[in-house]
């Protein structure tokens, strides 16, 4: 029997911890356009993006992150893993919202919050680029942060943030919104942190609610090996990892690399390609 990814709790959810990104499926390589483009390729239809989420739901990792509304060959990539393999997926949607102050934008938020429950998310957690536009620094306040918590609620759906700005984490818990979860960066080298990565290890850890960390890998700046590696041995038993793969044989290495590093033991893995390996590339 294939062994099963571990699991957390969150908001009464139970959820892998291992979660499925989804910027090397939907084009977003934070690196060059043509990076992008080399993503849309490869991962263009709803049969290349299901074949990478097979081979996770059949290693226990049923829950997926990404802006789901508008994103129709995801949804169709998510239904029919879900067919194959006989087994459900956790959608974490982070749709984008309007959060002006006015009757009509909070009737368009509230429509797009009505469209993630629609496509079957279970966990809602308004963009960064959304949430943060809310954010007093001043005052330690999300402004109206409460009324978008309460339509999610209203929906069926767990409230979460996500954050690019660790304040958030720290305003949400000091003012003790309805928050069941945050997203976080978090990896080795800063990337898109923005403070040292000490003190988002601090937060994490401080942190009254579990945490998905996201982007692990610095979008490909580091290894799987050493990004994984890290993340798993420097956040709670509680908290997640968000892994984003181009290939189904990508996720299979970061499947085994967390395994590994959770279990403390060596990844197997074949060695990577080389013209000439020396003595110590060589597989034992």
């Amino acid at each position: 029997m294939e062994k099963m990814f571990p699991r957390t709790n969150v908001g009464g959810v139970s959820v892998s911890r291992m979660i499925i990104g989804t910027n090397w499926i939907l084009g977003y390589s934070h690196t060059s356009p043509a990076a992008d483009t080399l993503i849309k390729r490869r991962n263009g239809t709803a049969e290349a993006i299901t074949s990478i989420l097979e081979v996770f739901l059949n290693s226990g990792v049923d829950t997926i992150m990404g802006p789901f509304v508008g994103n129709d060959q995801l949804i169709d990539a998510v239904k029919a893993a879900e067919d194959r393999t006989g087994k459900k997926m956790i959608i974490v949607d982070t749709p984008i919202i309007n959060v002006d102050d006015n009757a009509r934008a909070r009737k368009e938020a509230e429509e797009v919050i009505a469209l993630s429950k629609k496509i079957g998310a279970t966990f809602c957690l308004p963009h960064h680029s959304s949430v943060e536009q809310l954010v007093n620094k001043n005052k330690k306040t999300i402004e109206r942060l409460p009324d978008y918590l309460k339509m999610i609620r209203d929906h069926g759906m767990v409230p979460g943030l996500s954050c690019h700005m660790p304040e958030l984490i720290v305003y949400s818990d000091l003012n003790e919104y309805d928050v069941e979860t945050y997203i976080q960066i978090y990896n080795c080298i800063g990337f898109l942190m923005q403070v040292e990565v000490e003190y988002i290890h601090k937060i994490i850890w401080n942190a009254k609610k579990p945490v998905m960390t996201i982007k692990p890998m610095a979008a490909g700046r580091v290894s799987p090996f050493v990004g994984l590696t890290f993340s798993w041995h420097t956040i709670r038993p509680c908290d997640m990892v968000t892994v984003g793969c181009l290939t189904p044989e990508e996720a299979e290495e970061d499947i085994e690399i967390s395994l590994a590093a959770l279990e403390g033991r060596p990844p197997i893995l074949e060695g990577r390609n080389s013209p000439n390996k020396t003595e110590i590339m060589k597989d034992a």
